[in-house]
């Protein structure tokens, strides 16, 4: 859903929050696909697993690799991005923040009416 949300916000608008927005949401999806990985582990360590996934990212995209792969591979763009920006890291914060708040409200209600 995470995907599916950020490629719309880019694809119909070109405002300057969807590029946050859109890098939020990836952390989102990100913290999910580590989530199903590591299901076992707490929510901060899938979190700070998440956070570091996305900032190896961003971070290996100042090889420029990442931009010459997409070149070939279109789909790769949407994986590895193309180009360094210090927001995006701050978008990634702030997505594998609401993530992890969200999976430990949901957790928290879901137990709570279990209890009941």
């Amino acid at each position: 859903m995470s995907v599916v949300l950020g490629l719309s916000i880019r694809t119909f608008s070109d405002a300057a929050w969807t590029g946050p927005a859109g890098d939020g949401l990836y952390a989102v999806m990100v913290y999910v696909l580590v989530a199903i990985v590591i299901p076992s582990k707490s929510k901060a360590l899938i979190a700070a697993a998440a956070l570091t996934v996305c900032v190896m990212i961003e971070l290996f995209q100042l090889t420029g690799l990442p931009a010459e792969l997409g070149q070939s591979w279109p789909l790769l763009r949407l994986v590895l991005g193309t180009t360094f920006g210090t927001v995006d890291l701050l978008a990634y914060t702030g997505g594998a923040a609401v993530a992890y708040i969200v999976d430990r409200m949901s957790a928290t209600v879901v137990g709570c009416r279990r209890h009941h």
